[in-house]
């Protein structure tokens, strides 16, 4: 579903992402780990098409990230650490505006929107403005937004900041019916708790470069996920 060959960013002298290669198949949850700067968004962004690249190549259910981007966004979703939406919209108009850009036919975006607030306990709230709503809130409508045109892979960065209990284990829930249907997550967490947990497969990266990728327990092994992190990290890293 996501195919990430030997990719490459650079900011001035430093190389964000160095050499990465990544697979992410249909029906997997894949959980990418690193410290602050690791390059964890940058991959990110660099897979939705938003953030250009050096070296590699990206591909999105077979198709190249660089070749036909538009094609890619189709498919995916993706949801930042920070919301940035239109804050003077009323949130039904912000849901109805991505639904636009998407071609979402007026039926399928009004069960959509309706399922999906109610779910995050925002119905009552979708004529408010998103200047008024809190942090949590504006990140529930992220999500429902990034639902509403059902996408195959889902792009996620630190996507339970900001979330009460209950909302995170509600995404937790639509993350696991999405593989559920043949789609997948990629996903950045500080929480290593919840990526034991959630995740099928971890990636650890480190400077931009990729430190170990497996199966949640062959990563963890006999050790927390923690612990191999925090190993991981104390280790010096030669190039």
């Amino acid at each position: 579903m996501l195919d990430i060959r030997n990719l490459t960013k650079i900011y001035g002298d430093k190389k964000a992402v160095d050499d990465l290669t990544l697979h992410i198949y249909p029906g997997e949850i894949h959980g990418f780990i690193g410290h602050n700067g690791a390059g964890k968004t940058t991959t990110i962004k660099a897979c939705c098409g938003i953030l250009g690249f050096e070296k590699g190549e990206i591909f999105v259910d077979g198709i190249s990230v660089a070749k036909d981007p538009l094609a890619c966004k189709k498919k995916i979703a993706y949801i930042p650490d920070n919301p940035d939406l239109y804050e003077f919209m009323p949130a039904i108009k912000y849901l109805n505006f991505i639904a636009d850009v998407f071609g979402v036919p007026k039926a399928e975006r009004e069960e959509s929107i309706a399922k999906y607030a109610d779910l995050f306990e925002l119905t009552s709230d979708l004529a408010q403005p998103i200047s008024a709503y809190s942090h949590g809130m504006k990140q529930k409508l992220a999500i429902i937004a990034a639902l509403i045109h059902k996408p195959k892979l889902m792009l996620m960065d630190e996507p339970f900041v900001g979330l009460d209990p209950v909302a995170a284990h509600t995404v937790k829930e639509l993350m696991h019916g999405i593989c559920d249907g043949g789609g997948a997550i990629f996903f950045s967490t500080h929480v290593l708790e919840v990526a034991e947990k959630l995740c099928d497969n971890i990636t650890i990266i480190k400077n931009g470069r990729l430190l170990v990728t497996g199966k949640t327990a062959e990563v963890r092994g006999n050790s927390s996920l923690e612990d191999v992190f925090l190993e991981l990290e104390e280790e010096k890293f030669e190039k």
